[in-house]
Formats: structure tokens, C-alpha cells, sequence
């Protein structure tokens, strides 16, 4: 998993969108934000007993599987424009990287974009509350498995959205 801050470029947002020179963020920095990374192997997520570890661990009995790519995900543009809103959810996002490449991007606690570049194998968790925002690269695909604890819950706030609870508490979280 590699992450860096932003470029204030607003065109293509599957391009990379690296500061000159490029300011990279670390894993701990990540961390401080709620943000947590796993690599696991992707080519094995049906019987990988690392990944049901996880998932027993930290509660998430829903899963399942989405591929975008403009073969497979209708309204493609129309979507990609959507995941690319900045928002936040009630609940964690988890989401694995079972092939292709991707970005998520998320706010630090000064307001600043990193950007957070996904490969297969890489599984990650968005704490709920956080702005962030989601968009494949260059290549236009990717497929990941989506996780959840309990239900999915699909609604996403756009910005702004601080009058919610989880948004307050995430924020003082940050202090």
C-alpha cells in the first residue's frame, strides 16, 4: 500500500494526482486516522484462513463482490462520478482487493486529500465518519470484496455532513 498527499489538479481523477515533489504519507500516519491495512493473498480469498481471521475478529459476516469496470457495472460514468463525491458513512467501509488497482481517498485532520493507492491483495478499513472518496485508476477496473458488519448499509452523506453523531465523534477523535 503506497499514499501520498494530493495535487490541487483537478483533471482525470484516475490519474495519480502526486504533489512535486511527491509528499507521501505513512502507514502510521494512516493509522492516526483510523485508517488500517492488511495485505493478504488475493489469489486464495475463498479458503484463505487469514482473511476469515479477520473477518471472525472484527464481526464482518456480510460480504460480497463487486467488479467496475464498464463490461460489468452499469451506468459505469454515472457511478464512478458518484463514488468520487466526497462522503462519509454511518459505518466502517471495508473494503479487498481481489484484482486490478484503485484509489481511496481520504481527509487528514487539516482538511487535505490522501490519496491511498490499492493493488490486489490489499484490504482496508475507513472508520466511520471519515470524508473520503473512491475511483479506479487509469486501467478502469477493479474487483473487490465489500465487507460489513451485520447488514449492508449502502447510503452514503455527502459533504457536508457534520451535523451526524458519527462525524462529531470521529472528528474528537482526531484532537
Amino acid at each position: 500500500l503506497e499514499a501520498w498527499f494530493l495535487d490541487s489538479n483537478e483533471d482525470d481523477q484516475r490519474k495519480p494526482h502526486r504533489q512535486n515533489p511527491n509528499c507521501p504519507v505513512s502507514m502510521e500516519q494512516l493509522k492516526k486516522l483510523g485508517v488500517f491495512h492488511w495485505k493478504l493473498n488475493a489469489d486464495v480469498y475463498e479458503t484463505d484462513p487469514e482473511l476469515e481471521k479477520i473477518r471472525k475478529d472484527h464481526g464482518y459476516s456480510y460480504m460480497d463482490i463487486i467488479t467496475i469496470h464498464r463490461d460489468t457495472l452499469s451506468n459505469y460514468e454515472e457511478k464512478l462520478k458518484v463514488f468520487f463525491d466526497e462522503h462519509l458513512h454511518l459505518d466502517d467501509e471495508i473494503r479487498y482487493i481481489l484484482d486490478g488497482t484503485a484509489y481511496f481517498d481520504v481527509r487528514d485532520k487539516e482538511d487535505r486529500w490522501i490519496r491511498i493507492a490499492m493493488n490486489k491483495g490489499d484490504m482496508i478499513t475507513l472508520p466511520a465518519g471519515i470524508y473520503h472518496r473512491f475511483t479506479v485508476d487509469e486501467t478502469n477496473y477493479t474487483k473487490a470484496m465489500r465487507l460489513f458488519v451485520g447488514e449492508p448499509v449502502w447510503k452514503a452523506y455527502n459533504r457536508p455532513a457534520d451535523h451526524f453523531e458519527i462525524r462529531q465523534k470521529y472528528a474528537a477523535s482526531l484532537q
